[in-house]
């Protein structure tokens, strides 16, 4: 990590470097294990050593670090059965906001999301990962505006950011985007379609393939 990435502004807040914190592990910038040195993390991100405390003590709420007594703090290592067990419970909170995405689409939300799809789908064509990655979480994220839940979102992003290094490595998964794509655009089409039941269906099978993929994967894609 280099400072210049994360120093284009000084002094920042105890929630700002917590977000910013949090975004970085989540797209694997600190690795398991990975010890977070305050010196070092106030010199990166430009934050004073009680903002970076702050944060630290935020995360560590989160799940995402753990405090070790006279050692500091590591980013915390989520094993396979931990990560299993967040994608099912993210099971059935995603359930319930697509269900709500499905009572409350307009027109547009519904112009929206079938390109997104399209997209995606764009994307396994072509073999891009990278582009599939991020219309998948795009995805996911518009949902559940769509649903217009606010406590189901905060404990989502909770949750995901805890296991998301399991579900990033598996699009790095051979065939693994042929799979999920179909499951998306059930999601889509069930959403769009005004069907409570069926997009709460489609999200949580989807979810468990996610769960199931996880526990496939093997060792050294994790």
């Amino acid at each position: 990590m280099m400072a210049s990435e994360y120093t284009s502004s000084r002094g920042k807040s105890a929630a700002e470097l917590s977000q910013e914190l949090r975004a970085a592990i989540m797209r694997g910038d600190f690795v398991s294990n990975q010890r977070l040195v305050e010196a070092d993390i106030a010199h990166d991100f430009g934050a004073s050593r009680g903002n970076v405390r702050a944060a630290l003590a935020e995360l560590s709420v989160e799940g995402l670090i753990e405090r070790i007594p006279n050692r500091g703090a590591r980013v915390r290592s989520v094993t396979v059965e931990e990560a299993i067990e967040i994608v099912e419970v993210r099971g059935a909170i995603e359930s319930l906001c697509a269900r709500k995405a499905a009572e409350k689409i307009t027109p547009a939300h519904e112009a929206e999301l079938r390109e997104l799809g399209r997209e995606m789908e764009r994307a396994v064509a072509a073999g891009d990962i990278e582009a599939y990655t991020r219309g998948n979480e795009r995805l996911h994220a518009r949902l559940i505006e769509i649903a217009d839940q606010h406590t189901a979102a905060v404990t989502i992003e909770r949750l995901q950011g805890q296991a998301v290094r399991y579900q990033f490595r598996l699009s790095t998964v051979s065939g693994r985007p042929q799979v999920s794509l179909p499951e998306h655009l059930a999601i889509i089409e069930a959403v769009c379609a005004g069907d409570g039941d069926a997009a709460a269906l489609a999200m949580q099978r989807h979810l468990m393939s996610v769960a199931d993929a996880i526990r496939k994967t093997p060792a050294g894609a994790r």
